[in-house]
């Protein structure tokens, strides 16, 4: 997976790459998901979720550019299989999933796997986690209309976030740098589909 799909499509970040020949994908899916864990496409999880991609979900963190002493919010924990890739990669990761269900199996992967620095909590994942922030990374797993308030609001200074922007079918990934005096400088990635952002500032909102 890392040498088929990441690295020849561009992935340069050794830390990234690292990270995910490390963590075990199949580990947060259901077993007969298995034979999906590590193909070049989303795989399908309860609550008519997916997890993403491994060359979108590794595109993410490689724009995010996580340092070892960032602490990291993660909107839609999923499966938490990106929750263990930050896990790996920053000091601190708080997840937000909607679903309790997800949430309850995620926190059971990253337990069963030793993951001490992650914590995944129940909410509206498009208000953030202002009870920790503020956050020097956040990666959003799932498309929103427009760059949540809250979640910029949640940025420290210098900090990044990457999200898809867009509608319900098509989605531009934008990474979004909060700059010393409070403004955004927005960059767009690629193009990309993600499940929709439900909540306040998200879908629906």
């Amino acid at each position: 997976m890392v040498e088929s799909q990441l690295r020849s499509r561009g992935i340069r970040d050794q830390g990234v790459l690292d990270a995910m020949a490390r963590v075990p994908r199949h580990e947060f899916l259901s077993p007969q998901r298995w034979n999906e864990a590590y193909a070049d496409h989303p795989v399908i999880i309860p609550e008519q979720q997916t997890t993403s991609q491994p060359y979108m979900i590794a595109s993410m963190l490689q724009a995010a550019q996580v340092q070892p002493a960032d602490r990291a919010l993660e909107i839609g924990a999923g499966s938490g299989y990106q929750t263990a890739l930050l896990a790996e990669l920053a000091a601190q990761v708080v997840a937000v999933e909607r679903y309790e269900s997800l949430a309850a199996q995620a926190r059971e992967a990253l337990a069963r796997l030793g993951y001490k620095n992650a914590m995944v909590i129940t909410g509206d994942g498009s208000l953030g986690a202002p009870q920790f922030a503020p956050f020097d990374v956040i990666v959003v797993s799932a498309a929103a209309p427009r760059i949540p308030p809250s979640l910029a609001e949640q940025l420290a200074s210098g900090g990044r976030l990457v999200i898809p922007v867009g509608d319900a079918n098509q989605q531009m990934l934008q990474l979004v740098r909060k700059q010393p005096h409070g403004s955004l400088a927005v960059r767009d990635i690629e193009g990309c589909k993600f499940v929709p952002l439900i909540g306040k500032e998200g879908f629906g909102g």
